[in-house]
């Protein structure tokens, strides 16, 4: 995938240093609050896809991802750092980790996000993924801001036990063990990141706990989506946007 236009939006990957740049400054105003660069040692291995408004060149999402042969790989990725991920080691396909997702924090249009999948489907479908990870973080860290959404995600959305992974970060939120109540489950979707969200509806899984990030002010838990588990439905209509 090397461009894709949707109605007001334009999906591209970045191609010189001024367009990372331009990611970077979006990152920390999404993740901080204010002006300055988010960057990482995982900006030089990964690639990066811009979404901007056609009319203005005004940059509205950005995300970047690191694609590796299979779960032999897995070890080289940003999540390893927070998760014990070797359950994934035996996973036999290519796989793609999707990280720093972030919408500008003035916009509210779904199809930003809409672009944003239909450029990620595109690319999956080119070069066969087979599954798609990464962090999905809650703003704060505060995890009693959340716990009706890490309830719906306790009962409804954990990691199959094979893929399941472990507790490596020094802080966590183990809500696959601690939590029991009875959630609103109204509250819980408000509370959801959008991207989450999104791996939800496609049959995404998370991890039994969420690390606390105090760098990055952020809770984030590990979300897995096999792409042989999204429902056809979904599929036809990420891929209308794609195509």
């Amino acid at each position: 995938m090397t461009s894709m236009k949707r109605g007001r939006y334009h999906a591209r990957l970045a191609e010189t240093a001024d367009d990372l740049t331009k990611a970077q400054r979006l990152r920390h105003l999404c993740f901080h609050g204010d002006d300055g660069q988010d960057a990482d040692r995982f900006d030089d291995i990964c690639a990066h896809i811009l979404v901007e408004e056609g009319k203005t060149g005004r940059l509205v999402c950005c995300f970047r991802f690191l694609p590796l042969t299979d779960g032999a790989e897995i070890d080289r990725c940003y999540s390893a750092q927070y998760y014990n991920l070797s359950s994934l080691r035996d996973f036999a396909g290519p796989m793609v980790e999707l990280g720093r997702f972030c919408i500008h924090p003035d916009l509210k249009d779904p199809d930003i996000l809409r672009v944003a999948w239909g450029a990620m489907t595109a690319y999956v479908d080119q070069h066969g993924v087979e599954l798609l990870f990464g962090c999905s973080s809650f703003k704060g860290t505060e995890a009693g801001d959340y716990l009706d959404a890490f309830t719906v995600l306790r009962d409804r959305h954990l990691a199959p036990k094979r893929w399941l992974p472990r507790v490596k970060a020094p802080r966590v939120f183990r809500f696959g063990q601690l939590l029991r109540r009875k959630p609103d489950a109204k509250l819980a979707m408000l509370r959801m990141p959008p991207l989450l969200r999104t791996y939800l509806l496609m049959g995404g899984w998370v991890s039994d706990h969420a690390v606390v990030d105090v760098q990055m002010n952020t809770l984030h838990v590990f979300t897995g989506l096999e792409i042989k588990a999204i429902p056809p439905a979904r599929k036809r209509l990420l891929r209308a946007v794609a195509g």
